[in-house]
């Protein structure tokens, strides 16, 4: 999960991201502003943006249109301490607007995890097949998997959002920290040594490749 945040301290940024990898595997930018956040987007792919409310509606109507335009999927979350804001933000398009606790990354994180519970977990669960995202374990039928680094964090990032199809570019930009020095094989080798290992353990592949359109987990 790549998410954006636009206005934030970086120390603050630094105890969010902490809160937010107790629940799943993420990597958080930093934006200073809504012009220095133009900068993220043009280049990078999020699944969420969190900005500080700055008071300045065109501004921010332009950069949400943008954002939606480019991903509609991805979420976009205001904070504020000015409640009476809040109408204004949700005719935007913004997905969802706090006005207390704005000072409280635990609570932030834990209102994170709430709008996209439908996309993330701590596990997986599929018959015999146990992905414990949280510590970073595989079993199948009481058997453990072995799989580290980048290699699980794709599984783990696949099987979350299985039946649904990514490309390389969608996984790069999802868990490196700078995908922009990241080659499309560095996902392809990743990608064998995982149905190498599962297939080992299983008899069976649960990475599928879809012509033209990238990778899909299917158990």
């Amino acid at each position: 999960m790549r998410i954006l945040t636009v206005g934030f301290r970086d120390e603050y940024v630094r105890e969010f991201e902490e809160e937010l990898e107790k629940y799943f595997i993420c990597i958080v930018d930093n934006a200073k502003d809504m012009y220095d956040a133009t900068n993220f987007t043009d280049f990078r792919h999020y699944e969420l943006v969190v900005i500080v409310d700055e008071g300045v509606k065109f501004s921010l109507e332009r950069y949400v249109n943008e954002v939606k335009r480019k991903k509609s999927e991805t979420k976009i979350m205001i904070l504020t301490d000015k409640p009476q804001r809040q109408m204004g933000f949700f005719a935007l398009g913004v997905d969802d607007v706090i006005y207390q606790h704005c000072d409280k990354p635990d609570l932030i994180a834990a209102r994170v995890l709430a709008n996209m519970r439908h996309l993330f977990g701590t596990q997986v669960n599929i018959d015999k097949l146990v992905i414990d995202i949280a510590n970073k374990k595989i079993e199948y039928d009481q058997k453990i998997v072995s799989l580290n680094g980048k290699t699980f964090d794709i599984l783990a990032y696949l099987a979350l959002r299985k039946q649904r199809v990514f490309s390389k570019d969608e996984i790069i930009n999802a868990l490196w920290e700078e995908p922009e020095y990241v080659s499309d094989n560095t996902v392809e080798v990743a990608i064998n040594q995982i149905r190498k290992r599962l297939k080992s353990i299983l008899g069976f592949q649960v990475i599928h490749t879809v012509r033209r359109r990238g990778y899909k987990f299917s158990y």
